[in-house]
């Protein structure tokens, strides 16, 4: 990371017309004035789970945060169904925001996204990957692989997803507008899921092309995706590095923000930019 020069900046939304007819509501942190950035990806509990990191590193870099078609209310064309849909779009989004070198950032099914975008990034926009306790690849072992959502009840779920009880939502606060935006997330994360719904068994073994600089930052205490799972998918890349965070579950980016900046910026400094200055 370089020094700040500002701010964390108030998000600025747009809708952005991309190829084929698809259009994308995305937040933006900060300006476009260097040609670069950070493309952050939300998981299925929608964009607001990095609303604080993008804010922060809006610090350093304009960072561009877009909505998955189909999460909080926004349109999805029926066709635009798959992760790998999901990939070339915001490839084709890279293109018309004209940014190169870019580090896109994935939190759970966002990691994923972000792997299977630097698989087909032939345009080359993307300089680094960081991704946050992301799914995606099939664990070899039982007892490593991604716990299946769908089989758990909201309070469990959040239970398992954080280490630290006082970030676990409420969800008998909720009104009944955000009960119906939760279960409408859930259900076109079901969608771009596909059939293995957290993974794709092939993803794994197509990794070895990715050959721009990985971290993989892994919530110690995930009760989704467990610790040895995280190190499996570090060393399913070339140039993969691995930055545990203790006190922290499925969220690292909401229970350690500090800790979870820390990994970012050594990774910068030392792999992605060696000898910038923090």
């Amino acid at each position: 990371m370089t020094t700040p020069t500002s701010t964390p900046s108030t998000p600025s939304t747009r809708t952005i017309e991309l190829n084929g007819g698809l259009s994308v509501t995305v937040e933006e942190y900060g300006e476009n004035t260097e040609g670069t950035g950070v493309l952050m990806l939300h998981g299925g509990a929608g964009p607001r789970t990095v609303a604080g990191i993008s804010s922060a590193l809006s610090e350093h870099v304009y960072v561009v945060t877009p909505t998955h078609p189909g999460f909080d209310g926004t349109p999805r064309p029926e066709r635009f169904d798959t992760v790998a849909d999901l990939a070339v779009a915001y490839l084709d989004l890279l293109d018309t925001l004209d940014l190169k070198g870019v580090m896109v950032v994935g939190n759970s099914i966002g990691g994923w996204i972000a792997a299977e975008m630097a698989l087909r990034d032939n345009h080359g926009r993307i300089g680094a990957l960081t991704l946050l306790n992301a799914v995606g690849i099939h664990a070899h072992m039982k007892e490593n692989r991604v716990v299946d959502p769908r089989t758990l009840a909201p309070a469990e779920m959040s239970r398992l997803s954080f280490a630290n009880a006082r970030f676990r939502p409420d969800f008998a606060s909720f009104s009944d507008a955000q009960r119906a935006t939760a279960v409408a997330n859930q259900k076109t994360l079901a969608v771009y899921g596909g059939e293995g719904f957290t993974y794709d068994p092939k993803l794994r073994g197509r990794l070895h092309r990715v050959t721009v600089p990985v971290l993989v930052v892994w919530g110690e205490e995930d009760g989704i995706a467990p610790l040895k799972y995280g190190r499996g998918y570090a060393d399913s890349f070339p140039n993969g590095h691995f930055a545990p965070i203790p006190d922290a579950g499925h969220f690292p980016q909401i229970e350690q923000m500090g800790r979870t900046l820390g990994a970012i910026g050594d990774f910068v400094g030392t792999i992605v930019k060696p000898g910038a200055s923090d």
